[in-house]
């Protein structure tokens, strides 16, 4: 048999390699989605400041390159998000943020670039923000919510992550009134204020 390490397909049952660049998502085996401001209406908490910024133009706020694994107990998840540096108002640029459907799921993310917090909290209130920093890694543990968020100013917090493939993602319970707390610059350093949707 001859060995032709490049050839082994995608293949959940049996291991795989894969030749990808997580940063820019290339690979036909990828789904990749992108969020631009004009998307993100009702997650900044300064609406007048977000409509301001919208009417200058239409950012890419953040984007995330996943591998489609299939829905089963036992298979990984994994992909990379990236979040552009910018703010809305004094607010820091941000993914959506998710619970897990199936809430009892942790997650893993490895920063790859950039600087940034992993902003968590479970429905109980609990809350911490962890922070993203090149080599650190975060753990999201079951229950808990999370937010990527940049503070750079120049750099993409780029993060892989991994989960349990048939977790899924429940984007509906953060939409409603988002997080409790909000990452805001103050004094040009990030720092955690009250949400005053809660």
């Amino acid at each position: 048999m001859d060995f032709n390490p490049s050839s082994i397909p995608l293949d959940f049952e049996r291991g795989f390699t894969m030749d990808i660049d997580l940063i820019t998502g290339k690979s036909k085996d990828v789904d990749t989605g992108k969020r631009f401001l004009g998307d993100l209406r009702g997650l900044f908490s300064d609406e007048t400041a977000y409509e301001a910024e919208v009417g200058k133009g239409n950012p890419l706020v953040y984007e995330f390159h996943g591998l489609p694994a299939p829905d089963h107990p036992g298979d990984i998840g994994f992909g990379c998000s990236i979040v552009y540096p910018g703010k809305v108002g004094n607010e820091y640029y941000m993914t959506k943020g998710h619970f897990h459907t199936d809430i009892e799921t942790g997650e893993a993310y490895l920063c790859l670039n950039g600087h940034g917090y992993m902003l968590i909290e479970n429905p109980e209130g609990d809350w911490r923000a962890l922070e993203l920093a090149k080599g650190k890694c975060v753990y999201v543990p079951k229950r808990y919510a999370h937010r990527s968020i940049c503070v750079g100013t120049s750099e993409p917090l780029v993060t892989f992550f991994a989960y349990r493939a048939n977790a899924g993602h429940d984007y509906g319970s953060i939409e409603t009134r988002g997080f409790r707390k909000l990452m805001v610059e103050v004094d040009g350093k990030p720092a955690i204020v009250d949400n005053p949707k809660w």
